[in-house]
């Protein structure tokens, strides 16, 4: 299963979150603190959590400034639904329901699952009762004198009466008897005593991916009771000692080894443990490849009047050596970044491998690291998780955003009592604290550019970046010529400021431009290029490429295509017979509609979160026309 979309409501400080979309891979929800990123995790994570310590409660989680206020009303608290999310079943969900109903019962792919603060679970999904009837008799050798009785049947309930009847109409039949017998067995094989939507529920109840929580109060502590941590009930540990508790059962069986009155044996197995773990953090982790994780046992043997060991009271001691320095540490007292990291490897083993699928939310992960350790995490995250499971994960770190993977974000921004969070991928928050992240991520990725990209292709804004590196992309992946590798897209804001960046750097930076054809404002290029700062063919106007004096990055889209991004960015229909004349298209739509201008990024926007269903649907001329433009700017690349 998939998950495709969540809603939270009335739980903490998020009043209605609206419908949040899912990316099929990783989600990032940006916002500063106490903006409702961490409730809106512990809403999904209460639906069905891997761990068994959390609880659900209108006291715990319901606004605390509305709770008084409702129940005053008359609402029930305990009915309200705080958590709705909708899954898309795959094709082993499918198979397994349709090895057991047979096919054409389950209607849709998605199914609809809601949780209420009492606990009580709700199933929607669409499901043909007729169909899985119909199904159950084809499997049965029914007699000819009989199958017009079990045709159409549309309720389990009419197969119910059906055979009862026939029951009571040829008692002395043996034939009779025997199917009847038969058919009440395959009945009470498939329901199991259940109606068949609650049948099917069961089946798909099991299906459904657990969710596994994980924060920096998760992180190992630096001891740990063995005897105490494996006898106690995990619904009453901390998330710290079931981190500690996962690490411990990976040393195979509680008993043979870790209850083990033999001390080498215990503690070979837990080193061993810690190696593997440390093997595999270390492959991400590029700020000090010399820590290692060490395990250390101390022991105390109890014995029974007879003199022999009744049980073993030890406590597992963890410290970090680093051979960089020759010096050992308490776990506690070492790297912040490199425990957090680690301590997740050991939590998460639990679930890598487990039968049930499991989606992964980490709030604010690597807090702790520098900056290209968060950049080693995310590498971690695409992978070693995204290619399993999917993860949702929180942040205000700019570090911990992808720029050209700006479809993963969901900012997230309270906007006070009256209306509570919201959870928004629409980049239109007027709260500088909420997109500063952002605005962060983009300007380090600028800068790194600039300070280490060879090759760079100046654009004049965020549009044009987007056209080229994911048309380029689609194009490569089916064996077209696309924009060479070696190049750096640095959008600068807008035509105005690329001759000052030119001037600026252009002289240091090996660079081409690409640049709208205007009647004016490209002089101050010309002129650029004549004193030296940028060769000549190094300059790229888009008229160039489509043969035109006057163009706009938009017109290397033929006019349908681009106006089919134009209608679903701003919900239009505008056809093609309704526009006049032949000049830009951007000047063509602005005409019809009756403005200066428009906002050029919801277009480019359109494109990069729908890519997926608007690449396939380009024409051969649009596709012809970006390549002849990729081909002009590889060019101008200098020959190896």
């Amino acid at each position: 299963m998939k998950l495709t979309k969540v809603q939270v409501r009335l739980f903490r400080n998020i009043l209605d979150s609206t419908e949040v979309l899912i990316n099929d891979h990783v989600t990032c929800l940006v916002g500063k603190n106490e903006s409702g990123k961490t409730a809106f995790l512990h809403a999904l994570y209460s639906l069905n959590p891997a761990r068994q310590n959390v609880s659900i409660s209108v006291p715990g989680q319901y606004p605390a400034w509305r709770e008084k206020k409702d129940r005053q009303k008359g609402m029930d608290l305990d009915t309200i639904r705080p958590i709705r999310v909708v899954f898309e079943l795959d094709s082993e969900d499918l198979k397994v329901i349709e090895d057991k109903f047979g096919k054409g019962v389950i209607k849709s792919d998605s199914i609809t699952i809601e949780r209420e603060y009492s606990g009580k679970e709700w199933f929607t999904f669409d499901f043909n009762e007729a169909k899985a009837i119909s199904n159950l008799i084809k499997k049965l050798d029914i007699p000819s004198i009989n199958k017009d009785k079990f045709k159409n049947l549309e309720t389990f309930e009419d197969l119910i009466k059906t055979v009862k009847s026939l029951k009571n109409s040829d008692t002395e039949n043996g034939e009779a008897v025997n199917l009847v017998t038969k058919i009440e067995k395959e009945v009470s094989n498939l329901l199991g005593g259940d109606d068949i939507r609650q049948a099917l529920q069961n089946e798909v109840s099991t299906r459904v991916p657990k969710f596994f929580y994980y924060s920096v109060y998760s992180t190992l502590p630096a001891r740990v009771k063995i005897k105490q941590l494996l006898n106690t009930d995990e619904s009453k540990l901390s998330d710290d000692e079931l981190t500690a508790l996962s690490l411990l059962r990976q040393a195979a069986t509680d008993e043979e080894y870790l209850l083990n009155p033999d001390y080498e044996r215990r503690k070979r197995e837990l080193e061993n443990v810690a190696n593997a773990i440390t093997l595999d953090v270390l492959k991400y982790w590029t700020q000090n490849p010399e820590l290692r994780v060490q395990i250390d046992i101390s022991q105390e043997n109890i014995k029974n009047a007879q003199g022999k060991i009744e049980s073993v009271l030890d406590e597992l001691k963890i410290r970090m050596w680093d051979e960089r320095h020759w010096l050992s540490l308490p776990f506690d007292e070492h790297s912040t970044g490199f425990r957090w990291f680690f301590s997740f490897l050991a939590a998460f083993s639990q679930y890598e491998f487990a039968e049930t699928p499991v989606i992964i939310l980490l709030d604010e992960p690597a807090l702790g690291l520098h900056a290209r350790a968060q950049k080693d995490f995310l590498k971690f995250i695409d992978e070693r998780l995204a290619p399993k499971h999917q993860v949702i994960h929180t942040t205000h770190s700019p570090f911990m955003i992808q720029p050209d993977k700006l479809e993963r974000v969901r900012l997230v921004e309270d906007k006070g009592r009256d209306d509570g969070a919201s959870v928004s991928q629409e980049f239109l928050s007027t709260d500088p604290d909420t997109l500063f992240p952002l605005q962060g991520a983009l300007g380090y990725d600028l800068a790194q550019h600039l300070l280490i990209a060879p090759h760079n292709l100046i654009v004049e804004g965020t549009s044009d970046f987007t056209y080229l590196s994911v048309i380029s992309d689609h194009l490569k992946s089916i064996d077209r010529i696309y924009l060479d590798d070696r190049w750096s897209i640095i959008p600068v804001g807008g035509a105005d400021l690329i001759p000052t960046f030119v001037a600026l750097l252009g002289i240091h930076l090996d660079v081409t431009v690409l640049i709208d054809s205007r009647k004016s404002g490209n002089q101050r290029l010309l002129q650029l290029a004549k004193e030296g700062s940028l060769s000549g063919k190094r300059i790229i106007p888009v008229g160039e490429v489509i043969a035109r004096k006057l163009a706009d990055i938009e017109d290397i889209f033929t006019v349908s295509d681009y106006l089919n991004l134009y209608n679903r960015a701003f919900g239009r229909s505008i056809s093609l017979d309704q526009l006049t004349g032949t000049d830009k298209i951007i000047s063509r739509i602005s005409r019809y509609e009756g403005v200066e201008s428009f906002d050029h990024g919801r277009p480019a926007d359109e494109l990069l979160r729908h890519r997926d269903e608007i690449l396939p649907n380009l024409s051969g001329d649009t596709l012809m026309r970006f390549e002849k433009l990729f081909e002009r700017i590889n060019m101008t690349l200098p020959i190896d």
